[in-house]
C-alpha cells in the first residue's frame, strides 16, 4: 500500500471537556480518596502521640521519607538524565533505509507528547525506586547505629556487626545500583535506536560516536559495580547455607571464595575494556571482556569448587570439614545463647522402692494437675458469668503467693465477648460494652472433690487472695476494634461495669477514667474517625461528647508491636496482677540472620507445636529465618489505660543497642521494673522453642559428633494430641527441683528423643524462669545409650496397653462422656523419670459441659499407677508410700470408682 499520501488530518477532533458537575464528581471523589488515606495517618500520628511514643512514629516517617526521596530522586534523574543526553545526541542526518523509514513513524507520533513521556518515565521510576528505598528503613537504621559485638568472625577477623548491621544495606545500596544501570542502559538504548543512534541492519558502524560513548560508559559502570558485588559476595559466603552446615565450607575457603576475588578482578579488567572503547570504534574489546567475565564465572566459579568437592572433599569429607563443622557449632550455640548451656550425664534408674520421692516433695507437691489448653471451657462454665464475656482457648501458667506459699497458678482474663451480646447494635457494641472485667486464677495442683478447679482469684466483683488491684480490661487480646468512652463530669455513666443482681436494671455503669485513648473533643477529629471507621454516628451521635475519647489498637501484641516495630513478638503473652494493676507481659526478641557461620531457623518450624496448631490464642512466631535470636525487652501493656513499657531485659546484645540509638528514649532500664513484676517474668516460650530446636542437633561440641550424626535428638510428638491437632509437645511451665538444683524453681521444660523412630527418653532440658542470679540458665539432663527409658508416646501407649487402665477408661468413655488426656508432664524425680497425665472427662450429651478431673496416671520406669487421686497414683508405683506427703492436692474424686494397684506393664 502506497502510504506517500497518508496524512493525519489538520485539525483532529479534540476531547470535550468534562462539564462542571462530572468535574465536581471527579474533585469529590479525589478529595475522598485523599481523606480516608489522610484519616489513617492522622489517626496513627494521634495514637502515637497518647501513648508518649510519638518519636518512634515520627523516627520511622522521617527515615521512610528521606529514603524514598534519596533513592527515587537520584533513579529518576539517572535514568531521565541518560534518556535525554541520549535524545539529544541523536543523529541529524540519518541514512535513508526501510529501518529508519518504520522508525520515523513512530518518531512522529512521539513527538507531540514526548515532554509528557519523560515526565511520566521521570515520575513513574521515582515513584516505584523511592517506594523500594523507603523499605530499607530498618536496613538503613541499623547501619547508621551499628554496635560493635566485640566478637570476630572465624574467616576474615571483622567484627560481627559488619555481617549483621553493614552488610545487608551494602548489599541492598548493590543490588539497587546494578537494577538502576541495567534500566538506564536499556531506556537508552531504546532511545537511540528509536533516533537511529543504533542502526541494527546497518553494514557498518552501527551505532553512532554519541551512541557509543553513553552505552560504553554505561555499561563500563555497570560491570565496574559488579567488581564491587562480586567482593562482597566474599563475606556473604558466610551466611549461605550449605548441605552440611551454614558457613564457608572447605570447597567456599579453597575454591570459591578465590573464585570470587577473581571475577572481582576480571569484571574490573572488563570494565576498562568499555571505558577505553569511549575511543575505539569497535565493540570487539568489551565483547571479548564479557565474554571472558562469562567463561571465568562458569569455570572457576562452578566447574572448579565442584572438581574440589567431587576429588579432594568427598573422599575424606568428615577431616577436611572439621574445621569448618567447628566454627559453625561455636557460632550456632553463640548466636541462639547456648554457649553456657550445663549437659550433666543423668544415670537414670527404673526400679522403684517405698518411699522413693521422699527428697522431692517440693518437686511432687507442685505437678500441675490443671493443663491450661483443657480447662478453658471448665473456666467459661464456672466463671465467665454472663454470655458477654469470655476466655481465652488457651490460658496461661503463672506462680501466686497464696497464703503465704508461692502456688504454680492457671490464670486468664475475663475479656469481653461482643459477640455473646443478645442485643446488638452500634451504641451496645462501641458505647456500652467496651471492657471485660476481672482476673481468674486457679491453683495449678489443687482440685475440689468433683474435678473442678479451686479458685484463688474470681467471681464478680473480684473475690481475691491477691488484696485489691484495678479488675476493668479495657486492652486485651479479644476487644472491639474500636470503643468510645468517658463522659463529662458528673454525668451519668453508659458503659456497662458488670452485672449486679441488687441494682434496679441488673447492672452496675461506669465512665472510664483512665489516661488512655484519644480524645474526641473538636468535630474535626469525629470526622476524622468517622471516615477512618466509615461510620457517620460517630460524627453525629449526641452520646459523643468533648469529654469522649476512642480507644483503638486496643490488642497488647499490636500495641508493642506499633512502638517496637524492630521488635519480634513471643506468641503467647500472659497477664498478671502487679501492683494492683492487671498487666499483659509481652516477650520481645531482637533477631538477626546474619550472623556468621551460624545455622539458619524458621522461627515457625521451631515455635509450631500441637498447642500452636489448635489454639487462637497462642500463635507460632511468623515465618521468617533467624541466625541470632535474644530475649532483650520484656515489655508490658496495662489492661486499663493501655499504657505500654519496654523495659531493658538483656543489657549486653548489641542488637538492642543498635535500635536503642535508632529511638533513644524509649527502651527503659532493667532497674526501673518493680519487684512485683519481677516475681512474675519468665523465660519466654517461643524464644525455648527456637532453642531446643537448635539444641537437638547443637548439643554436640566436636565436629567428629557432628558429622557422625548419630546423637541428634528431636521434640516428641505430643502424646495427648490427635488428628489435625497433632504435633510435638510444647514445653512445659512447672515449678520442680532438678538434680544439680539447690532449691526449686518456677521452670519451663522439654523432653527430647533420637532422631529417627526410635521414641526412648534422650535428654530433658529445664530452663530457670524465676528472677535471679540463675535466671535463663539451661540445664540439660543427659540419659546414657545403655539406659532405655521410655519416652512420651511409649508411656502414652503403655497407659493404654495395661489391661486396667484400658478397662477403666472404657468404661468412663460409655453413657455419654468422653475422656481427655491432659499435659503428659516428665519429671526427673526419684534418682529416674516420672511422668504424670490429668484425665478429664466431659459429658458429650451436653453442650454446657465441661472437662472435669476425675483420675491421674502415673509412670515409673515399667511401672503405672491409675488412681483419683495423685497420692493414691504414687503410692501405687512406690510400694504402697511414695514418700510425700500432699496437703490438698488432688483430692478424691467422686467421680470415677475404678482403682487399680501398681503393675509392671509388660
Amino acid at each position: 500500500m502506497d502510504m506517500s499520501s497518508f496524512q493525519f488530518p489538520a485539525n483532529p477532533l479534540k476531547p470535550k471537556r468534562p462539564g462542571p458537575l462530572a468535574a465536581t464528581v471527579i474533585a469529590l471523589v479525589i478529595l475522598g480518596a485523599i481523606m480516608v488515606g489522610m484519616s489513617g495517618f492522622y489517626a496513627d500520628l494521634l495514637w502515637f502521640r497518647s501513648v508518649d511514643f510519638f518519636s518512634v512514629w515520627s523516627t520511622v516517617l522521617t527515615t521512610k521519607v528521606t529514603l524514598f526521596i534519596f533513592f527515587g530522586l537520584i533513579t529518576s534523574l539517572f535514568i531521565t538524565t541518560n534518556v535525554y543526553l541520549a535524545y539529544r545526541s541523536r543523529p541529524i542526518y540519518v541514512p535513508v533505509s526501510i529501518e529508519a523509514d518504520n522508525l520515523e513513524r513512530y518518531r512522529g507520533q512521539l513527538e507531540p507528547i514526548r515532554r509528557w513521556v519523560l515526565i511520566a518515565i521521570a515520575v513513574g521510576f521515582f515513584y516505584f525506586a523511592g517506594t523500594s528505598g523507603m523499605s530499607l528503613w530498618e536496613s538503613w537504621l541499623q547501619f547508621k547505629n551499628a554496635t560493635t559485638f566485640g566478637v570476630k568472625d572465624a574467616q576474615f577477623g571483622m567484627d560481627i556487626s559488619f555481617f549483621v548491621f553493614k552488610l545487608p544495606f551494602y548489599q541492598s545500596l548493590i543490588a539497587w545500583a546494578i537494577s538502576t544501570l541495567v534500566l538506564t542502559i536499556i531506556a537508552a538504548a531504546a532511545v537511540h535506536y528509536l533516533y537511529s543512534g543504533i542502526r541494527l541492519q546497518a553494514a557498518e558502524d552501527k551505532t553512532t560516536v554519541a551512541a557509543r560513548v553513553q552505552l560504553s560508559v554505561l555499561l563500563g559502570i555497570l560491570v565496574l559495580i559488579k567488581a564491587v558485588a562480586y567482593w562482597f559476595d566474599r563475606y556473604a559466603l558466610e551466611l549461605k547455607e550449605g548441605k552440611l552446615i551454614t558457613g564457608l565450607s572447605y570447597t567456599d575457603v579453597n575454591a570459591l571464595l578465590p573464585a570470587k576475588s577473581i571475577l572481582a578482578g576480571i569484571s574490573l579488567i572488563c570494565a576498562l575494556l568499555f571505558f577505553a572503547n569511549i575511543i575505539r570504534r569497535s565493540w570487539v574489546l568489551p565483547a571479548a571482556g564479557v565474554s571472558l567475565l562469562v567463561i571465568s564465572s562458569l569455570l572457576i566459579a562452578g566447574v572448579y569448587p565442584a572438581a574440589i568437592q567431587q576429588f579432594q572433599v568427598k573422599p575424606s569429607e568428615s577431616s577436611k570439614e572439621a574445621p569448618y563443622i567447628q566454627r559453625n557449632i561455636e557460632a550456632t550455640r553463640a548466636a541462639y545463647g547456648l554457649s553456657d548451656v550445663k549437659v550433666t550425664d543423668y544415670q537414670a534408674t527404673i526400679e522403684t522402692s517405698a518411699g522413693q520421692l521422699k527428697n522431692d516433695e517440693t518437686t511432687i507437691s507442685n505437678i500441675r494437675l490443671l493443663d491450661p489448653n483443657v480447662v478453658p471451657s471448665t473456666f467459661r462454665q464456672l466463671q465467665q458469668i454472663k454470655p458477654y464475656y469470655n476466655f481465652a482457648d488457651s490460658l496461661d501458667v503463672d506462680r501466686y503467693v497464696i497464703d503465704g506459699v508461692k502456688r504454680d497458678s492457671v490464670v486468664a482474663v475475663r475479656e469481653l465477648n461482643i459477640e455473646g451480646n443478645p442485643a446488638r447494635n452500634w451504641i451496645n457494641d462501641h458505647l456500652v460494652y467496651t471492657h471485660g472485667f476481672g482476673f481468674v486464677s486457679a491453683l495449678g495442683n489443687t482440685i475440689d472433690t468433683d474435678g473442678k478447679p479451686t479458685f484463688s482469684v474470681g467471681d464478680i466483683p473480684p473475690t481475691s487472695g491477691l488484696g485489691k488491684f484495678e479488675p476493668r480490661v479495657y486492652f486485651g487480646e479479644n476487644v472491639p476494634d474500636y470503643s468510645i468512652i468517658g463522659g463529662a463530669k458528673g454525668s451519668k455513666p453508659t458503659e456497662l461495669d458488670y452485672p449486679d443482681d441488687n441494682s434496679a436494671n441488673g447492672q452496675k455503669n461506669y465512665t472510664y477514667t483512665g489516661k488512655g485513648g484519644v480524645p474526641m473533643g473538636n468535630i474535626f477529629t469525629r470526622l476524622l474517625f468517622a471516615i477512618k471507621y466509615q461510620e457517620q454516628r460517630i460524627l453525629l451521635s449526641n452520646l459523643i461528647n468533648s469529654d469522649s475519647k476512642i480507644l483503638f489498637n486496643r490488642n497488647p501484641s499490636e500495641r508493642v508491636a506499633k512502638v517496637a516495630p524492630w521488635l519480634t513478638l513471643d506468641g503467647n503473652i500472659y497477664p498478671a496482677v502487679v501492683d494492683g494493676r492487671i498487666l499483659w507481659i509481652v516477650d520481645g526478641y531482637t533477631t538477626s540472620n546474619g550472623y556468621p557461620y551460624s545455622k539458619k531457623t524458621n522461627l515457625a518450624d521451631a515455635t509450631t507445636n500441637s498447642v500452636t496448631t489448635s489454639s487462637t490464642a497462642v500463635a507460632s512466631l511468623a515465618s521468617r529465618n533467624v541466625s541470632y535470636i535474644r530475649n532483650s525487652v520484656k515489655a508490658t501493656v496495662d489492661a486499663y489505660d493501655g499504657t505500654v513499657k519496654l523495659y531493658q531485659w538483656d543489657t549486653k546484645d548489641p542488637v538492642l543497642a543498635t535500635w536503642s540509638k535508632s529511638f533513644p528514649g524509649t527502651v527503659t532500664p532493667k532497674s526501673a521494673m518493680s519487684k512485683s513484676l519481677l516475681e512474675h517474668i519468665r523465660y519466654p516460650e517461643d524464644l525455648f522453642g527456637v532453642q531446643r530446636d537448635v539444641l537437638s542437633t547443637y548439643h554436640v561440641k566436636t565436629a567428629d559428633a557432628f558429622y557422625g550424626g548419630q546423637d541428634f535428638w528431636r521434640v516428641p510428638t505430643d502424646p495427648s494430641s490427635m488428628g489435625a491437632n497433632a504435633g510435638i509437645q510444647p514445653p512445659y511451665y512447672m515449678t520442680l527441683k532438678v538434680p544439680g538444683q539447690d532449691k526449686a524453681a518456677f521452670s519451663i521444660t522439654s523432653s527430647f528423643v533420637p532422631r529417627g523412630n526410635r521414641q526412648n527418653l534422650t535428654a530433658f532440658a529445664v530452663v530457670n524462669s524465676d528472677y535471679g542470679s540463675d535466671y535463663g540458665k539451661i540445664s540439660v539432663l543427659q540419659l546414657p545409650r545403655s539406659t532405655n527409658i521410655s519416652g512420651p508416646s511409649q508411656v502414652a501407649s503403655n497407659f493404654e496397653a495395661k489391661p486396667e487402665v484400658a478397662q477403666a477408661l472404657s468404661l468412663l468413655r460409655q453413657g455419654g462422656s468422653d475422656v481427655v488426656l491432659a499435659n503428659l508432664l516428665t519429671l526427673p524425680v526419684g534418682g529416674g523419670l516420672l511422668y504424670v497425665q490429668p484425665v478429664y472427662v466431659r459429658a458429650t450429651s451436653n453442650t454446657s459441659a465441661y472437662p472435669l478431673l476425675q483420675k491421674v496416671l502415673v509412670s515409673f520406669g515399667d511401672v503405672i499407677g491409675f488412681d483419683d487421686s495423685l497420692k493414691g497414683a504414687l503410692d501405687q508405683v512406690f510400694g504402697g508410700n511414695s514418700g510425700t506427703v500432699l496437703n490438698n492436692t488432688s483430692q478424691s474424686s467422686s467421680g470415677g470408682s475404678t482403682n487399680s494397684g501398681a503393675t509392671g506393664n509388660t
